[in-house]
């Protein structure tokens, strides 16, 4: 996801719109939308460390999804917003026009 091919981060879930962005080593520049699932040991990585490199590196939606607090918290980095969304919302994706996710 950036121009450091030695360092990377690896996703739980990542969507490509693109499909000349893939090749047989996978992802070749940003996913559109990337979901990680937090566990008390990648509460740090996730919300601070990968917010940062997602968004440096131009993924369009990003999703933090705590089972713990039963939250999804979504920034949409196209239009500089971030949301908390419990459980039981459907979650907009504003990647997909008229999607919408409910988490559980």
């Amino acid at each position: 996801m950036n121009e450091d091919n030695r360092n990377y981060v690896d996703p739980e879930i990542s969507i490509i719109c693109d499909a000349n962005k893939l090749n047989d080593k996978g992802c070749v520049g940003a996913p559109d939308w990337i979901i990680e699932i937090v566990s008390p040991s990648s509460r740090k990585m996730d919300y601070y460390k990968k917010l940062f490199k997602y968004r440096t590196a131009e993924v369009r939606e990003y999703w933090v999804v705590d089972p713990d607090r039963k939250i999804a918290t979504v920034y949409e980095f196209e239009h500089d917003n971030m949301e908390e969304c419990s459980f039981d919302e459907d979650l907009p994706l504003g990647v997909y026009e008229r999607f919408t996710i409910r988490v559980q």
